[in-house]
């Protein structure tokens, strides 16, 4: 075999493990923390706070009413009890069981909407969580698949380093350490010879580097300075 089709053969093992090698760097960027399930997360403890803060309110609005509702029947008993005979009094009275009433009739009013927006909070509490339990579920499935997927590749990496490995001992070493060279400054180090053209440059080819070439020896591309390889 010509040192060219070696030297051809070493650099399309060389492709496939940078390939596998990207495909590593990508599959290993994507395992980790789920950006959805941590925003789910925030929207989550954000409406219990939320959810919290109006319960709080819902309680201060009932312990509010209760205390009013007391205030009001000892008003109403005192009111209409016979023991109050002063007119005034029994009018100032009035005007005080007026006011509780209608600030009894105020705080209800406001812990019955409070009460709806409990409701609605914690209907939005158990959507988040549910959403967030689904994205949870489908991020550890896809972590699973990723992690699988990464040991497939190293395991594919180090088969394909061990071939490369196995050519390399086989090609002389001067032109291993020059296929490198080339490789680090042109990234094609060897390009194939197609119609009598340079796929590394596209351009054809004088007669004399074609005949070279073909003998199978070491013969660069006087255009791109790339190994010539006839298949």
């Amino acid at each position: 075999m010509s040192v060219t089709k070696q030297l051809y053969q070493l650099q399309e093992v060389d492709l496939e493990i940078e390939s596998n090698e990207r495909a590593m760097s990508y599959v290993a960027s994507q395992l980790g923390e789920s950006q959805a399930v941590v925003r789910a997360q925030n929207q989550l403890e954000s409406e219990q706070q939320h959810l919290e803060e109006l319960r709080r309110k819902q309680h201060s609005a009932e312990w509010e009413i209760d205390d009013i509702v007391t205030k009001l029947t000892a008003a109403e008993e005192k009111l209409f009890g016979g023991s109050i005979k002063n007119p005034k009094e029994l009018t100032n009275l009035q005007h005080e069981v007026d006011m509780l009433k209608a600030r009894r009739d105020q705080l209800e009013d406001k812990a019955l909407e409070i009460i709806d927006q409990v409701e609605l909070s914690e209907t939005s509490v158990a959507t988040i969580s549910n959403q967030m339990e689904t994205l949870k579920a489908e991020w550890h499935r896809q972590q699973q698949q990723l992690s699988d997927e990464l040991e497939r590749l190293k395991a594919v990496l180090s088969d394909l380093r061990h071939k490369r490995q196995l050519l390399s001992d086989k090609i002389d070493p001067q032109a291993v350490e020059f296929y490198q060279e080339l490789r680090k400054e042109k990234g094609t180090a060897v390009a194939r010879v197609e119609q009598g053209i340079c796929r590394g440059c596209r351009i054809s080819l004088p007669t004399t580097e074609l005949q070279q070439a073909r003998s199978g020896n070491l013969v660069q591309c006087s255009s791109c300075g790339r190994i010539l390889f006839l298949a």
